[in-house]
């Protein structure tokens, strides 16, 4: 039995070598058939100087030339609204209006008050003319004159007291009729007819806005600010994107909202107006302003031909039959195209497809070598 056992293990073990041996004998057989893969067929693209511009955008927001909280000034209810929101006003347009009961009792107070006043002043000065032929025949001293006078100046005093007062309730009168002071579009009315308002509410009655032109608000960075500034060519006209991507009909004037470099962010303000006669931006909204920088003598590469790694930029140049991959610096882009600060030189050929499968030191198969003489 035993005998039995290992003559059958000899021939399994028999039969497992000779498997083994047909198996590398295939892969060996099948390894001399393969063929090394073909070399990729690859446009090439001649770079050379020219001149273009870059565009750049920025985020900013639209503000009128004139934005008015429009606030009470005397405290009390709100008894009428007479205008809409995103209604357009005049400047002297009534807005709002507070009940003006107790101011229009003050004002009657008052009026009473200086005509008290103006009554007493009127008896001191008949007393001293009075006294006056009297002092002249000996029959009052000059001290009862001047007494009489001295009540005639306390008189005058308090008639002109009484007249501010008058002036000052008038005041409070007139402000409880809210008017607009200048003209422009109401913003959103959050008070209702019934609430208390005062002049220390932190939420104003309304906003006022003057939109005839608007000032777009945006930033640069301290670099872009000076790259801009040198541009001689630059005419300080800006262009407009709005909000719905469309670009805005009239062009923009740039001037300097602030005349100092903010240290936390390090950029600057700036301003551009924009005419607005159809009344298509309002304020509070958002746009891009489009700023234009002229390049000389920058060499332009497609943007498909540039790969972006980790936010590095790569180009595959051709080096005789291979390609190498070369980091490139970016100035700006344009249309399909960048401007390449650095990384290139003039007459160097840069590969236009199969960007994705190619790697440094790959050998290609060159097809087109093309000089690339289009100016931006």
């Amino acid at each position: 039995m035993t005998k039995q056992f290992f003559k059958n293990n000899k021939a399994i073990g028999r039969i497992a070598i000779l498997l083994i041996t047909l198996s590398l004998s295939s892969c060996g057989k099948s390894g001399e058939g393969q063929m090394a893969p073909p070399k990729p067929e690859v446009d090439f693209l001649q770079t050379s100087s020219v001149t273009g511009e870059v565009e750049k955008k920025y985020p900013g927001t639209v503000e009128g030339t004139v934005n008015v909280d429009i606030k009470a000034q005397v405290s009390g209810y709100l008894e009428a609204i007479y205008v809409k929101e995103g209604d357009y006003v005049t400047k002297g347009q009534s807005l709002f209006k507070i009940k003006g009961d107790v101011y229009a009792e003050q004002v009657n107070n008052s009026r009473a008050a200086y005509k008290s006043a103006l009554a007493n002043q009127a008896n001191a000065k008949l007393e001293v003319e009075k006294i006056k032929p009297l002092v002249e025949g000996k029959v009052f001293s000059d001290m009862q004159l001047k007494t009489a006078q001295a009540n005639y100046e306390a008189a005058t005093a308090q008639v002109a007291q009484a007249k501010a007062a008058l002036g000052s309730s008038q005041i409070n009168a007139d402000f409880s009729l809210i008017k607009a002071p200048v003209s422009g579009y109401i913003s959103r009315i959050p008070n209702r007819i019934g609430n208390l308002v005062t002049p220390t509410d932190a939420v104003p009655l309304t906003v006022l806005s003057e939109i005839n032109n608007v000032f777009v608000y945006f930033s640069l960075t301290e670099a872009d600010y000076l790259a801009f500034s040198k541009d001689a060519k630059n005419n300080q006209t800006v262009s407009l994107i709005m909000a719905d991507d469309s670009e805005y009909e009239h062009k923009g004037k740039l001037e300097v909202a602030s005349g100092n470099i903010d240290r936390a962010t390090g950029t600057i303000a700036l301003k551009a107006i924009f005419p607005n006669p159809k009344k298509q931006l309002r304020a509070g909204g958002s746009a891009r302003i489009v700023l234009n920088k002229s390049l000389s003598s920058v060499i332009t590469v497609p943007m498909a031909s540039v790969k972006d790694i980790q936010d590095k930029f790569f180009v595959f140049v051709l080096k005789g039959n291979k390609v190498a991959m070369v980091p490139i610096e970016i100035a700006g882009s344009a249309g399909v195209d960048y401007f390449v600060k650095s990384g290139l030189k003039p007459g160097d050929k840069v590969a236009l497809n199969s960007i994705d499968v190619l790697y440094d030191g790959m050998e290609v198969v060159p097809k087109t070598a093309a000089k690339n003489t289009s100016s931006k």
